[in-house]
């Protein structure tokens, strides 16, 4: 444990708890030393702190102990009063003046950083002036009347050699209209030690005079307390800083007067007080006696200062008693004196005393270094006493509480010590800031650091110091809380700790230290509207203050996004639009890997590119002379919530764009001029063409800004970075590194080293030819199916031809290339489907299309300076967004030995404002239904709904075509019985039936591909003459190729429709006012295979009449087996007679075959029955007849074989006969039979759902029998 003596509270009280000597002297002895601009007791001070005094002590015990410091404190009688507060209150204010001059921070130094400070050592964080400070404020409380310590002990008479009867003079000076108040109103013993000096100024003559004047001195007041001290003042009047010979005999003087007068007095006071308390206080008789005579005082009202206690009565010897042994150090018999007189000043509600003794009572325990808790527990009992007192002795809880937080500090409490210096802030803002100021320094030194609260603080004790006009210190404490909030999430208060700093450095006239806190603030995207006016108005006004203009490196106004930096360059790889600039280059490479040699050949053009260009610039990047490059710059107020008028964006260069830039900006409320900073080899004026662009933003909006250079001869180029310009005096400034850029650039071999120079440099060579394509009529709305005749255009305007074009499309689903001879041909007569043709292109454009990439023809070129048109067929496949990828690639000859060819990109989605938005809206919602007919073999009823989902729209029908496997599909009713308008309206159904049949061809058959014959019906009013459309030729055979693919692969014996109608007007652009919108919907894969694979049907007689008196009647029947199947299968047929007329035998009957009661034969009443609308299934346990009760059962057999077995093979048909006699008339249901059929394992199985076995019972067959006449 360090000794308590050399803690900073122990040398603080050693210092200010000394013995008081009053100084009375006579006004020559100032006068003579005020000749060396010293006052008497400014002469003597330096010499009264003794460090190396050895003098002995003894007290009240018999034991003595050394002393080896002593010091003690000088005041004129004069001074010898408690300080007036206002007097007090404007010298702190002074001395924190003066701190703040001295302690200012350079104007340019850098913010300090928290971690420097955890490095650093207590004493060079805290500033200097705070110790200053706090033994200031404690020096306000001298002289209280409640304390002794600062009651003189010993008065020192003070008389010139110069003065007349100097001995009349010595006794004059005692005199009490010129003693303190102390001593005049009863509160201090008058009784001092008194110690006379004689001081002759040797500049006035011999010192004979003066020595006669000690004799007399000597006889008079007697030979130990009086001395001769003789200085030499200036002759000159004029100070001058040599050593004086005489210090030695003040130092002598002094030092003689402490350890021989002033030491000895105090002991003897001592022990003479101890005395008297001991025979009036000590003891269980005097304490019951002091309790007794005390009884009833705590009946009495309190008050500030309780009762009034004369030096000579007992309560004020104790405290005197105590103060003296406190600085002669004899700390035991000092806490047992406040102990003592601690309960008197409580009993008698005398709270001030009280707290002052239970203050010193702390102290001495701390100086003890014992019963810590019994200290700290004294000192708040203290200042709680203190505080509740009020206003009047809050300087008095001021002391106690920085006594206090020393103790807590020197016990590493340091939170602690913290939140002392919080209570002991009162209503003086002045005052306060500086105990925030202290409390804050102590978060940060306690471990861990506390950095949040030592940042709060440190803010509300600049505010303090701000209300106070101390805005140096404001500024400090706000620069030390920079240091906390930086790189955190508390934006707000760090935004309001730099603004406030860049006003009150505007205020004290440093702008340019004023403007830099102020930039911090500008991207505060966080803050209010409000807030953010405010901020930009301060920023603006403090930078018009400054006279000049400020070009800001990294201006956050507006904020660059540095992380979205892209520079996109072209080589040879062009760009029809920045939105397809900005498509990642791994989407291009791979829709390119087909058509560029570069990618599928060992060499590429950068091989040949390198041994061409000098080494220094192998790594730089390459773009055209005479093409603009430009960049894209993206302005957002996303988060501001400042407007600002409506801005506008200017382009210069109508060459489409070689270097894109995009920067994500935050805007505020401003017009910005933005250009891009450029260097080249040559002068910038003949080699470079630059564009500025002044657009000004609304609050959330974003923009996008092009800023375009054009080099107009070879060289280098390199791009710097980009400038604007916010108001008329602030120039923002932003270097690219090249390191944070996102270049757009093709993945080709990168060498293992790589310049980081060279990012943002490019070689320029000589011009190249160059494609522009765009897309015309592309609609920017449409209704699913939509079917459009498109042209592309192609335009050089080089003065080179360009050759051997190719073209790939990203989703052929959407958009395929045409063929030439369409170009000028009228769009549904392209369409229309030609009599006594053979279809047979449809297949060969498929294998086309399938390839993705479409070679123009060979004789096909794009001469100088003219253009090409090529047909386009686009279908609006499905709804929602479109997203199409092309690339033309085209080369060039003898232009240039680096690039032997080029491609151009083109981008079209509804998500970029520079490209057309293309949108799908749903229109009519096709299903398909297939049934079997259960009486004929191959054929189906094929049900067709439509739904039209469009709001407002009004389609019309035009036909239904059947694609695949030679299918006819046939209408079994009118469309103008269903639907008289032949038009769908908006939210209208439709249901229609058709007859869809197989048809069968033999393999020599000479027509085209079965995949691409088409059965076409026609949905228009009867004797329509409008032509069908051909489903099976391109485009719509095109297209029905992808929706095949994307619709999904099925086993064979699938069917596919092309439902097509029009729309005359609606909400979307037709492209010709004249002409209706024709939208062609295609449902692919309408599989059977959900049907018996197994179908048959029975053939014969419905009605006979016979004579059944002469015989029974034979009837012969052919059941004819189909096999749809593409495996083979075993069928097994088994007939079933009928049963007997009785119930019995019936029953028996059906239990032994087992056929339902309603299968069984007999009379019946027989149902209108249309074979065509029975729908059947696998298991026909669930027959539709209804059973009817049996008057009679004639009886009939199957008089031919009662089981048949055959084998079928794939898709193939079998006849089996069959033969029954009917023994009397009726009608006979011949449907007690039933089909079981296996098929055999295939090794690819088109369906795992599909069965491999089944039972199927006998479709109704009614016979009627009739005796003839």
């Amino acid at each position: 444990m360090v000794d308590p003596a050399n803690t900073p509270l122990g040398k603080m009280l050693l210092e200010e708890i000394t013995p008081v000597v009053m100084v009375l002297c006579t006004p020559l002895v100032e006068e003579s030393c005020l000749k060396n601009g010293l006052s008497f007791v400014q002469m003597l001070s330096p010499f009264c702190d003794f460090t190396n005094i050895d003098v002995p002590v003894r007290t009240a015990s018999d034991q003595p102990y050394r002393l080896h410091k002593f010091k003690i404190r000088l005041f004129y009688a004069s001074d010898i009063r408690q300080p007036n507060l206002e007097v007090a209150k404007e010298r702190l204010k002074q001395v924190i003046t003066k701190a703040g001059e001295d302690d200012f921070p350079e104007i340019y130094s850098d913010l300090p950083q928290v971690n420097d400070l955890l490095s650093r050592h207590e004493s060079e964080i805290l500033p200097t002036w705070f110790q200053f400070f706090n033994k200031e404020l404690v020096r306000t409380l001298s002289f209280s009347d409640h304390e002794a310590f600062d009651h003189p002990v010993a008065c020192l008479l003070v008389v010139s050699s110069r003065d007349e009867e100097s001995i009349n003079r010595f006794i004059d000076l005692f005199n009490t209209n010129k003693l303190p108040s102390f001593l005049s109103d009863g509160a201090m013993d008058p009784k001092v030690l008194k110690h006379y000096l004689l001081v002759h100024d040797n500049q006035d003559g011999a010192s004979e005079k003066a020595t006669k004047i000690l004799t007399e001195m000597r006889s008079t007041f007697g030979p130990n307390d009086c001395q001769l001290l003789c200085i030499n003042s200036s002759q000159d009047g004029q100070t001058r800083h040599k050593d004086t010979p005489w210090s030695t005999f003040i130092k002598n003087l002094m030092q003689e007067l402490s350890s021989k007068h002033i030491i000895p007095y105090m002991e003897q006071k001592i022990r003479l007080l101890n005395q008297q308390v001991s025979s009036t206080r000590k003891g269980f008789r005097n304490q019951f006696k002091n309790l007794w005579w005390r009884k009833g005082k705590e009946d009495a009202l309190d008050t500030t200062n309780g009762p009034v206690y004369t030096f000579s009565s007992i309560e004020s010897q104790i405290r005197v008693l105590g103060d003296y042994a406190f600085m002669l150090r004899d700390y035991e018999l000092a806490v047992s004196s406040y102990r003592l007189i601690s309960t008197d000043y409580k009993l008698d509600k005398a709270w001030k005393r009280y707290a002052g003794v239970q203050e010193m009572i702390g102290l001495t325990y701390f100086m003890l270094d014992q019963s810590r808790k019994e200290a700290e527990y004294c000192m708040e009992n203290a200042f709680n006493t203190y505080l509740k007192l009020g206003s009047a002795v809050q300087q008095n809880a001021t002391r106690c509480g920085l006594w206090w937080i020393e103790m807590l500090k020197t016990r590493n409490q340091i939170k602690e010590a913290a939140t002392v210096y919080f209570r002991i802030c009162g209503e003086d803002l002045l005052h306060s800031a500086v105990m925030l100021e202290q409390a804050s320094f102590c978060y940060l030194l306690s471990k861990p650091p506390m950095l949040h609260k030592y940042g709060f603080h440190l803010v509300l004790s600049g505010d303090h110091y701000k209300k106070c006009d101390q805005i140096k210190h404001a500024i400090r404490t706000y620069r030390n809380a920079v240091s906390v909030y930086r790189g955190t999430t508390w934006n707000l208060i760090k935004d309001r700790v730099h603004f406030h700093i860049g006003q009150w450095y505007a205020s004290l006239g440093m702008y340019d230290v004023a403007v830099t806190h102020m930039l911090e603030i500008l991207a505060s995207s966080h803050q209010s509207k409000t807030s953010q006016e405010l901020f930009l108005r301060d920023f603006l006004h403090i930078v018009q203050k400054t006279g000049k203009t400020f070009e800001v490196l990294k201006l956050q106004l507006p904020v660059i996004n540095i992380s979205s930096l892209k520079v996109i360059f072209e080589d040879h790889r062009t760009y029809a639009s920045p939105a397809a600039a900005s498509i990642k280059e791994g989407v291009w490479r791979s829709l390119e890997e087909d058509m560029i040699p570069s990618l599928s050949a060992k060499s590429n053009w950068l091989d040949v590119q390198s041994k061409l260009i000098p080494r220094k610039y192998k790594e730089s990047n390459i773009c055209v002379a005479g093409e603009a490059n430009s960049s894209n710059v993206e302005p957002q107020n996303d988060e501001y919530k400042t407007s600002t008028s409506t801005g506008y964006v200017w382009l210069l260069s109508t060459y489409m764009y070689n270097a894109y830039i995009y920067i994500c900006l935050y805007v505020l409320m401003c017009v910005y001029v933005f250009t891009i900073i450029l260097s080249f080899g040559r002068d910038i004026n003949s080699s470079l063409v630059l564009l500025e662009v002044d657009f000004s933003l609304e609050g959330g909006e974003t923009i996008l800004v092009q800023l375009t250079v054009t080099p107009r001869v070879e060289g280098v180029l390199t791009i710097v970075g980009v400038k604007w310009k916010l108001s008329s005096s602030v120039v923002g400034l932003h270097n690219f590194e090249s390191n944070s850029v996102n270049k757009r650039i093709a993945k080709g071999r990168r060498k293992p080293k790589h310049s980081p120079s060279a990012d943002l440099k490019f070689i320029v060579i000589k011009s190249l030819p160059r494609l522009q394509g765009f897309i015309p009529s592309l609609p920017e709305k449409t209704y699913a199916g939509d079917l459009r005749h498109l042209v592309l255009e192609l335009n050089n305007q080089s003065k080179f031809p360009v050759k051997n074009l190719k073209m790939k499309i990203s989703n052929p689903r959407f958009l395929n290339a045409g063929n030439q001879s369409y170009l000028n041909v009228e769009f549904s007569a392209c369409l229309e489907k030609k009599l006594n043709v053979e279809q047979s292109g449809g297949h060969a454009n498929a294998k086309k299309m399938l390839q993705n990439v479409f070679h123009f023809p060979e004789d096909i070129s794009v001469q100088e300076e003219t253009s090409l048109s090529w047909p386009l067929w686009f279908h609006a496949a499905v709804p929602g967004n479109i997203s199409l990828y092309i690339t033309v690639y085209y080369e060039m000859e003898n232009v240039s030995s680096i690039m032997k060819f080029r491609t151009l990109r083109m981008h079209y989605n509804l998500n970029f404002a520079l490209t057309f938005a293309i949108y799908v809206l749903p229109s009519l919602d096709v299903s398909f239904e297939l049934s079997p007919c259960p009486s004929r073999l191959e054929e189906f009823l094929l049900r067709m709904d439509v739904v039209n989902k469009t709001s407002s729209e009004c389609f019309q029908i035009h036909q239904l075509s059947s694609v695949g496997q030679q299918w006819d599909v046939s209408l079994l009713q009118p469309v103008d019985s269903i639907l008289p308008s032949q038009s769908l309206f908006a939210g209208q159904v439709l249901s229609c039936f058709f007859m869809l049949k197989y048809h069968r061809k033999s393999s020599t058959s000479e027509d085209s591909n079965p995949l691409f014959l088409q059965s076409d019906v026609r949905l228009g009013p009867p004797g329509n003459s409008e032509a069908l459309f051909d489903v099976c030729s391109s485009p719509l055979a095109d297209f029905h190729d992808y929706e095949r693919l994307y619709q999904g692969m099925s086993c064979q014996g699938n069917v596919d429709f092309v439902f097509i109608t029009q729309l005359w007007r609606g909400n979307i652009d037709s492209g010709a006012p004249h002409r209706p919108l024709l939208f062609s919907h295609h449902v692919c894969h309408s599989s059977l295979s959900s049907f018996s694979p197994i179908s048959w049907s029975v053939d014969g007689p419905r009605t006979i009449q016979h004579n059944f008196s002469a015989s029974p009647c034979g009837v012969n029947l052919k059941m004819t087996i189909n096999n749809s199947s593409d495996a083979a299968s075993s069928v097994h047929v088994k007939t079933f007679d009928p049963p007997s007329s009785n119930s019995q035998s019936i029953d028996a009957t059906a239990s032994q075959s087992g056929l339902p009661l309603e299968n069984q034969a007999g009379w019946f009443s027989i149902p209108a029955v249309n074979d065509t609308k029975v729908i059947t299934t696998d298991a026909l346990a669930k027959r539709i007849t209804k059973s009817v009760s049996l008057e009679s059962a004639p009886q009939f057999i199957w008089t031919g074989s009662s089981s048949t077995k055959l084998k079928l093979q794939p898709r193939a048909t079998a006849e089996v006969p069959l033969q029954i006699c009917v023994f009397a008339p009726g009608i006979y249901d011949l449907s007690n039979y039933a089909l079981n059929w296996n098929l055999a394992p295939i090794e690819e199985s088109q369906g795992e759902a599909n069965k491999s076995s089944g039972e199927c019972q006998g479709y109704p067959y009614y016979l009627t029998v009739l005796q003839s006449t």
